[in-house]
């Protein structure tokens, strides 16, 4: 079942609630703008206008703004200027003759200060289909993949993390050993107190991009609090508790633009930082679902970005999850850039040399579209129009292609971010839809 939910920009106590995450925090400065169609959407060969609204103070300011129109994370194929008059002028971002999203970039200079704002709207976006294409032994190449893996013992340790227990909850520090050497993810365990065997669904949840300790590990404990044993995770096999100075210096070293981790290997599929990552998801779930605890039928996975793409390759390397819950899912139509077509992130077409013919044919394994193909655990995904990290062309490459049972939550303004509300919700929806 589709089901589309607008969050949209009525009024402006609306942006103003919204403004600590779409507007730089505490600014002095607010833009409001509104596209013609409530919706956001167009279809192709339609003009799309947009009302343009600029205040500082609350006080709607009379100035001239500059602008440039784009497709989705291309480069400007327009420019202009328009006055501002009572504060507010209408724009025309032009159309396309393909399916995808345009991109209006706002620009304006009031009392010496420079402000910026952007809105994109889309085109025909049922018809967004992915640039990438599926290897024949994709299937095959991961099967291997986890038979390799499962030659390897499951074997963790798991030791009380008192820090994260509350009077609801207990939590668990587990270092899984992924194999002969000692390779790891570290995740923290939250269990209902008391839990019961056989009673608890699972829940997985993969990390954003980054090299970074689990980030509020009680953040989502409103899981376990509701009966659910949530195991958040982290990939690079670094202690959560190691000093946030360690992490940094770790990230400055092996994650800067010339060497992150999301092109280590690239050359190779088997070599490809991000193989023994994926694998690791499916180790995982061999964990939770080993558990006493578990109810036998449940098994969810749930994350945001680099978090989403995870748990989509999770729901399609392992059958028994049962559920998959996404926001705006990166490392998705990666390679898209060399057709001159939207790509998803880390954007290899801003790093030198990374989009080669042969790059190109390891992300293919690798590329969250592949394996969405092959999801059919109920979906629940969820991404906003204005994001430039996971740009909305190809979280609709994604939407398009799941062809499970599948739901949507749909909120325009919304940057790379998730409300509280919205994450509280996902948590909702997974309870509603247990087995």
């Amino acid at each position: 079942m589709k089901r589309y939910i607008f969050f949209l920009l009525l009024a402006l106590t609306a942006c103003v609630s919204a403004q600590a995450e779409n507007y730089p925090y505490r600014s002095d400065y607010l833009w409001v703008a509104v596209p013609g169609h409530a919706d956001w959407l167009y279809e192709k060969g339609e003009r799309a206008q947009v009302e343009v609204q600029l205040y500082k103070y609350g006080v709607p300011q009379d100035c001239y703004v500059t602008y440039e129109t784009a497709d989705d994370m291309m480069p400007a194929d327009g420019k202009g200027k328009v006055e501002l008059k009572g504060g507010r002028a209408v724009i025309d971002m032009g159309t396309r003759t393909t399916p995808g999203f345009r991109d209006l970039r706002l620009k304006a200079v009031v009392g010496g200060q420079e402000t910026e704002h952007h809105v994109k709207v889309g085109y025909s976006v049922g018809e967004i289909r992915p640039v990438v294409q599926e290897p024949a032994d994709f299937i095959d190449f991961w099967r291997k993949g986890i038979g390799e893996m499962r030659a390897f013992p499951l074997t963790y340790t798991k030791e009380k993390a008192e820090e994260y227990c509350t009077d609801k909850i207990d939590c668990y520090l587990v270092k899984l050993i992924l194999n002969k050497q000692k390779q790891a993810v570290y995740a923290y365990l939250f269990y209902p107190k008391g839990a019961r065997p056989g009673s608890c669904p699972v829940v997985l949840c993969p990390p954003g991009a980054g090299i970074k300790t689990i980030k509020e590990p009680l953040r989502h404990k409103y899981y376990a609090e509701n009966g659910c044993i949530r195991m958040e995770m982290e990939i690079h096999g670094l202690d959560p508790r190691l000093p946030k100075e360690t992490f940094d210096d770790i990230s400055r070293a092996f994650n800067s633009k010339e060497n992150g981790y999301l092109a280590n290997g690239i050359d190779s599929r088997e070599r490809y930082y991000m193989r023994r990552v994926y694998l690791s998801l499916v180790r995982c779930i061999d964990l939770l679902t080993g558990l006493p605890e578990w109810d036998g039928r449940n098994v969810i996975v749930q994350g945001g970005s680099q978090g989403g793409a995870l748990a989509i390759v999770t729901a399609a390397l392992d059958s028994r999850v049962t559920q998959c819950i996404v926001n705006h899912p990166a490392l998705s139509d990666m390679a898209a850039y060399a057709e001159g077509r939207t790509g998803g992130y880390p954007h290899f077409n801003k790093m030198k040399g990374l989009l080669t013919p042969e790059h190109i044919k390891t992300l293919a394994y690798y590329d969250v579209v592949n394996f969405a193909r092959h999801v059919t655990a109920d979906t629940y995904m969820t991404w906003g129009y204005n994001d430039d990290t996971c740009p909305p062309t190809t979280s609709y490459a994604v939407w398009n292609t799941l062809a499970c049972p599948k739901d949507s939550l749909i909120t325009p303004i919304n940057e790379h971010w998730t409300s509280d509300a919205t994450e509280r919700g996902q948590m909702e929806w997974m309870l509603r839809h247990l087995k």
